[in-house]
């Protein structure tokens, strides 16, 4: 599960025999756990947590002045997918003479899934008062600053492009190398079929092609880079990377990179070509 009951917090009070219907009060979205509440236009990011508190209001006890409570809570993308499992949580205590306006405080935690896109999301509260039945429900959006892939209803490779070095944040304006260099790409592979619970099944390979339009390198098969898999949001891509170390022999010219993607579940494939030049 990518999400968890973090803790069940009661701040001292008291009991408050039900002078208005249960409702969910003090609402707070938090970065960081027990950190301040989210500044206004804050941005969450994928694979960050969220952390959620709130309090109830307005619940009714036994005549043992016993309160039972029980809440779920869900995370929606979007497009309304939930981007975790539904996360319960309960509230059973026991209210002393002295309690006063006590107000039962919860504490939660999801997680983003690292591939989200950027966009609107909200979360839901629910919450029943298993005394007396009554509900009460809450919505809270929040914003995810994703990397977006455009969705396609076929296989594709998008977003193919060359870099320097592993990690460089910018890509290359223009694909040019010289011997001796070590070649990075990236790319994202899209529009793959999806399997019972979200399972995919996407591999790739990479050949090099020389001036002439000869092949002069294919991945070696045990080299193939796989991505098999089940989850409980569907991933929107599949990203991609590959690296070439240039010979210091290699000639001047125009060279071409073929990335062959498979689709398995879906019986797809698709071929792209992108080109590359070594100067002296």
């Amino acid at each position: 599960m990518t999400a968890r009951l973090l803790a069940l917090t009661f701040v001292a009070a008291g009991l408050v025999w039900p002078a208005a219907p249960l409702a969910i009060v003090n609402t707070v979205l938090h970065d960081l756990e027990d950190g301040p509440p989210i500044p206004p236009g804050f941005s969450f990011v994928p694979g960050q947590f969220i952390f959620l508190s709130f309090q109830v209001a307005g619940y009714s006890a036994t005549p043992e002045r016993k309160l039972r409570l029980t809440c779920e809570m869900d995370a929606f993308d979007p497009k309304g997918i939930r981007i975790v499992e539904t996360l319960p949580c309960n509230v059973a205590e026991t209210l002393a003479d002295e309690d006063k306006n006590w107000k039962p405080k919860i504490r939660l935690q999801t997680l983003i899934p690292p591939l989200a896109a950027s966009g609107a999301y909200k979360i839901a509260i629910r919450i029943k008062d298993d005394v007396n039945g009554q509900t009460a429900e809450q919505e809270l959006p929040f914003k995810v600053r994703g990397r977006d892939v455009e969705p396609s209803d076929k296989l594709v490779v998008r977003n193919f492009h060359f870099y320097r070095g592993e990690d460089d944040p910018n890509a290359l304006a223009v694909a040019v190398y010289r011997p001796g260099d070590t070649l990075w790409a990236r790319f994202d592979i899209t529009g793959y079929r999806f399997g019972e619970a979200n399972a995919i099944h996407v591999d790739y390979r990479v050949a090099v092609l020389g001036p002439g339009g000869k092949v002069i390198y294919t991945q070696p098969e045990a080299d193939i880079a796989v991505e098999k898999s089940i989850s409980f949001y569907p991933k929107p891509y599949v990203p991609g990377a590959m690296n070439l170390s240039l010979q210091k022999t290699i000639r001047p010219g125009q060279y071409t990179i073929a990335v062959t993607a498979r689709d398995l579940l879906g019986n797809q494939s698709v071929v792209i070509t992108e080109n590359f030049s070594i100067e002296q």
